[in-house]
């Protein structure tokens, strides 16, 4: 038996079961967001921000996702500038992502996907706050596991109180679930996979749901298919450029409030 892959097929077995209705109510609101032509924003930091760039662009994947990618909360380096110390301390300082987000076209009626292990850090906690004043439905992806220790924001919230619709990734709290006899911590992290696991089944619910409406978005398919060519991928981007367009055309004014400090 492998140590890896069957202890992770069991939590994402696991999940798939206690997260039915989650599934589908946040299908649902993804499903009406997308509908109206409005975004769906994915946010995390840290490892928490690979499910994010799992999600959107790649093969399978459709118009309509926006990530959410700050370069800050994203290491570049293990050690000094760009560093994993420099996030870890950045993406637990309160109301740093206020100042990210207010450059992104976050719309009322929008939706957000949040990821994030722990749900304890400032970052994610920030961004679903902000994301419910601006009208937006808010969707985190994390481990229920962890809502057995206390909040650390000052709000006394953590990303799942935060949130309108909780997917529990079932990864424990220590994350890594293989065991090594003579070593006393384990090694092979689940979280990350876990959440793209959640967040891939997302993409396919969605998907089916606006397909029962009569709605197909833009679709990437990769160009080793039969009759699908790179100049396809290029005007799939055409059309999500398009999109995005639109999105930031409704937050401009928005916008112009907050750089004046009215909003």
């Amino acid at each position: 038996m492998s140590l890896y892959i069957s202890r992770l097929l069991t939590l994402a077995e696991k999940a798939a079961e206690a997260n039915e209705e989650a599934f589908e109510a946040a299908a649902a609101a993804l499903c009406k967001t997308l509908e109206a032509e409005g975004l769906v924003h994915l946010y995390g930091s840290g490892h928490s921000v690979l499910p994010a760039q799992e999600t959107f662009p790649r093969y399978g994947s459709y118009v309509g996702f926006n990530p959410l990618t700050d370069p800050r909360l994203m290491w570049h380096n293990v050690l000094g500038a760009g560093g994993v110390r420099e996030l870890l301390w950045l993406e637990r300082t309160e109301r740093y992502a206020e100042k990210f987000l207010d450059h992104q076209p976050l719309n009322p009626g929008d939706s957000i996907v949040i990821f994030g292990h722990s749900g304890r850090n400032a970052s994610g906690i920030d961004t679903a706050l902000y994301a419910k004043k601006r009208g937006m439905t808010v969707i985190a992806i994390n481990a229920k596991a962890n809502l057995d220790k206390p909040a650390t924001h000052s709000s006394g919230q953590r990303l799942a109180d935060a949130a309108d619709i909780v997917i529990d990734t079932c990864a424990p709290i220590e994350d890594a679930i293989v065991p090594v006899e003579g070593w006393t911590r384990p090694v092979a992290g689940s979280s990350t996979v876990l959440a793209m696991m959640m967040m891939h089944e997302l993409v396919a619910r969605t998907a089916h749901k606006l397909g029962e409406k009569g709605v197909e978005l833009p679709t990437f398919a990769s160009p080793t298919i039969e009759g699908v060519t790179l100049n396809d991928t290029d005007q799939i981007y055409g059309q999500y450029r398009e999109r995005m367009i639109r999105a930031q055309e409704r937050h401009l004014d928005f916008f112009k409030q907050k750089m004046r400090g009215d909003a």
